[in-house]
């Protein structure tokens, strides 16, 4: 997003100062990071709802308008009332263009797998965040994933993933993002034919061993 929002300075403090600010529509914020000291803000709080609504979400990087300064930032975290799920409190840290900086994103999965298509699976998508590292203006707000060549009992894992330019993924490369399973009644009926099996087999054994018996005996 392109975007840019305006701060103003707070000089009052407290939790009535923080009720008052919220009554007017306004959050109580504070911007941080390197190379800028702790600034105590005011911000819109209509401002913050389209932010956070956007696709890109926490990941967006906008311009904070504070007094004749322009600074890059983004949202590092917020405070939510456990009751309402109102936004209370808002951190926003400091971006440097030129820095790599790292950030969670969503995978997206794209295609219909063979798997499912044709030999009768379910997509399991288990991993559905990464963490990844790259410059601000690389973030990407998904990574999309081709399944479409997915078998039944295919997987594929964060190693088998080719990242945009200019962005390393962090997080195990061994971790199993999407899964072709097989359905969970064919999974039931492979059991109990076992288990039927094992049935068979005790019940066998006794008159197995009684037969050997007999012939000892004889």
């Amino acid at each position: 997003m392109n975007m840019m929002i305006k701060g103003e300075k707070r000089e009052f403090f407290g939790k009535n100062e923080a009720r008052r600010v919220r009554s007017k529509g306004q959050l109580p914020a504070i911007l941080y990071g390197k190379g800028i000291e702790n600034v105590p803000l005011t911000l819109n709080k209509k401002d913050i709802f389209t932010i956070l609504k956007s696709e890109t979400g926490e990941n967006t990087i906008f311009k904070v308008a504070i007094d004749s300064k322009k600074i890059d930032t983004m949202i590092k975290d917020f405070q939510l009332d456990p009751v309402t799920d109102e936004i209370l409190h808002v951190d926003l840290i400091h971006i440097a263009m030129d820095k790599e900086i790292r950030v969670t994103v969503s995978f997206n999965l794209a295609g219909e797998a063979v798997g499912v298509k044709s030999e009768g699976g379910f997509v399991d998508f288990i991993t559905r965040e990464v963490e990844i590292e790259c410059l601000p203006g690389n973030i990407p707000e998904s990574i999309d994933i081709d399944i479409t060549e997915l078998h039944l009992n295919q997987s594929l894992k964060i190693g088998d993933i080719v990242p945009p330019e200019g962005v390393k993924i962090i997080d195990d490369p061994n971790a199993v993002i999407v899964l072709i399973g097989m359905p969970a009644r064919e999974e039931e009926a492979v059991v109990e034919e076992v288990e039927e099996e094992e049935i068979i087999s005790k019940e066998e054994e006794p008159e197995l061993i009684k037969k050997e018996k007999e012939e000892e005996e004889g």
